[in-house]
């Protein structure tokens, strides 16, 4: 009977467990080519690998197009055959550089990593060794119409042939995998940049990437593996600099490991939908807590990456993919302080929130008071962040199927402060939010009662939303839903007279209550409003509040908000709190003008 015996944990991995408190436990790495390594390298579509170039610099690329171009040659060895961009692809040519085409290169014992890998499966299996031999030539292109050769494409394509032996293999998880389904197709590069920082191009494709791989090393073997999320993930902080968060994973920690001992990194981002593909070799720093959140608000754990050279190549790749299922494991998207990343400017208070009223305003809304020992300043329109991990982080683990987000989530959450201050001096004693049940933290917040004296730590007050008026102008405010928040509590400083203010509400007919809620407590808002009530859920009360409100002044329009409401305001600065998908179309809608709002999508 075969078995293996796990690696021991390098000095890396081990200051990467003390760093962040994780109790150390056997390194599951095998010490061969491991049965289930040998089946994913003969039926994975794509292969990352990894190797050093001429200066010991690591660089990454992707391979691929079909199962099958890799196969177990017995004693632990592997054979690639694969189409390849030997021209400008740094792997390639670090591994076949120096010889001409066709010959071949023996005994070289060149460091390298892989990874095989299945997007639709979400497999994949890394493995590391030395090279064997290897050769780079050419073959004839055969096209499925039979054709000799298809004006403008190419008749000979790139193909490496490379033999190495795997000293250690070992499988992962499958979160953070976003689906792709891979098909082969013809490499035609072009490099259309090299420099020590990235052109415009290379960043577009950083910023829309939802995933990379990487390699590191150390002085004895080195590590390729996935780094995957939302669509940009991965955030720009300069030309020649980016940063990304790591997400919760599985506490083995190989990668930063291997770069708290040698801090070069390959990476390579594959643009699925066009081949085209960008090489990065550079140095990074490892940003743990405050660091982290400094950079990246939101985060605990997070890798800079100092650019020392970037290679991007058009239709660099031998295949396409088709973007199929996110990963369900994916957190938001989190931007960088610089962005505007609202938590950046977020310090613990040291105050709690005692939850003292709790008032049903419809179905899925509801307004919460809280009561604040010693009182609370806060200024009309600005947020309050609550801090409800306390309650709601079970702890570290690792897979979570049935809340898989909750595996990045810090539970701390902002809400818009709905209630006016009484004064710019003196500070209240309570605050409201209005808020609708979308999450797990809200949804907890909906299940608490105010008579058993639940309370959330406060963690922070700020936001400059501010509405100005200027006289003779008309200002427009549009809200989605509870995204009438905001102007609630500047409301009696403005001039709600209907040629000095108009505010445009969509509406879910569902709520409509909200509605008659905010005019209830803010009658004056009646005259210059304009609802458009959306939606098929119609509570029974609805046509009684339509009438109600018709006769209070509100106009009224079962419709969606379209352009052509907003072409009809004269107005050069509007204001605006709505969800995303609103939020855009009413940003193109108005083109060319000021759009003031606060961005909530951390």
């Amino acid at each position: 009977m075969a078995f293996s015996i796990g690696m021991p944990w390098s000095h890396g991995e081990h200051k990467m467990h003390e760093l962040l408190h994780v109790p150390e436990y056997d390194n599951p790495t095998s010490t061969s080519l491991t049965a289930q390594a040998s089946f994913m390298l003969q039926r994975a579509p794509l292969l990352a690998f990894g190797t050093l170039d001429s200066q010991d610099r690591p660089w990454t690329t992707l391979w691929g197009g079909h199962p099958g171009f890799s196969q177990p040659l017995g004693g632990g060895m592997i054979g690639t055959r694969t189409i390849v961009d030997g021209a400008h692809d740094p792997v390639v040519q670090s591994l076949t550089g120096g010889v001409e085409k066709g010959e071949m290169i023996q005994n070289s014992n060149r460091m390298l990593s892989g990874l095989a890998i299945d997007l639709m499966t979400r497999k994949r299996v890394k493995i590391a060794g030395h090279m064997v031999a290897g050769a780079l030539g050419e073959v004839d292109v055969e096209y499925e119409d039979g054709s000799e050769r298809l004006e403008g494409g190419p008749d000979k394509q790139d193909q490496l042939q490379l033999v190495y032996k795997v000293d250690q293999s070992l499988g992962n998880c499958p979160k953070y995998l976003n689906q792709y389904e891979i098909q082969p197709a013809l490499v035609t590069s072009k490099v259309k940049s090299t420099s020590a920082s990235l052109s415009a191009e290379a960043k577009a494709l950083v910023l829309k990437s939802d995933m990379f791989f990487l390699s590191s090393t150390t002085t004895e073997d080195m590590d390729t593996n996935h780094r995957g999320g939302p669509q940009g993930f991965v955030r720009v902080l300069s030309d020649t600099e980016i940063v990304y968060p790591e997400y919760s994973g599985n506490r083995l920690y190989q990668t930063l490991g291997n770069l708290q001992m040698n801090p070069r990194v390959g990476i390579t981002f594959p643009d699925y939908q066009t081949g085209d593909i960008l090489y990065i070799t550079g140095v990074t720093e490892i940003l743990v807590l405050s660091e982290a959140a400094k950079v990246l608000p939101g985060s605990n754990l997070a890798v800079k990456i100092k650019i020392e050279e970037a290679k991007f190549v058009e239709s660099g790749l031998p295949f396409r993919g088709k973007r199929m299922v996110p990963s369900p494991y994916n957190p938001l998207v989190r931007t960088l302080a610089t962005e505007g990343n609202i938590k950046s400017s977020l310090s613990t208070s040291h105050q709690t929130a005692r939850l003292v009223r709790k008032t049903k305003i419809t179905p899925t809304i509801s307004r919460f008071t809280f009561s604040v020992e010693g009182g609370v300043s806060y200024k009309p329109g600005q947020w309050v962040a609550l801090d409800f991990s306390k309650d709601m982080d079970y702890g570290y683990s690792h897979m979570r199927d049935d809340d898989p987000r909750s595996l990045n989530d810090d539970f701390v959450r902002t809400f818009t402060i709905s209630s006016t201050p009484g004064s710019s001096t003196a500070k209240d004693e309570e605050f409201d939010i209005t808020i609708r049940e979308v999450g797990v933290v809200t949804g907890y917040l909906f299940r608490q009662n105010e008579r058993a004296g639940f309370e959330v730590p406060i963690v922070g007050i700020g936001g400059e939303f501010e509405i100005v008026q200027e006289k003779g102008k008309l200002t427009p405010f549009i809200a989605g839903g509870v995204g009438i928040t905001p102007l609630l509590g500047p409301l009696k400083d403005l001039d709600l007279s209907p040629e000095s203010f108009r505010l445009l509400w969509t509406v879910r007919e569902a709520d409509a209550d909200l509605v008659v809620d905010t005019l209830k407590r803010h009658p004056a808002l009646a005259k210059c409003t304009t609802i458009f009530f959306t939606g098929t859920q119609t509570p029974l009360n609805f046509e009684s509040v339509v009438s109600k409100l018709f006769e209070e002044g509100v106009q009224i329009k079962r419709r969606r908000l379209e352009a052509r409401d907003l072409t009809e305001v004269d107005a050069d600065t509007w204001y605006l709190c709505a969800a995303k998908s609103l939020r855009k179309n009413i940003l193109a809608w108005l083109h060319g003008k000021k759009v003031v709002f606060e961005d909530f999508d951390y």
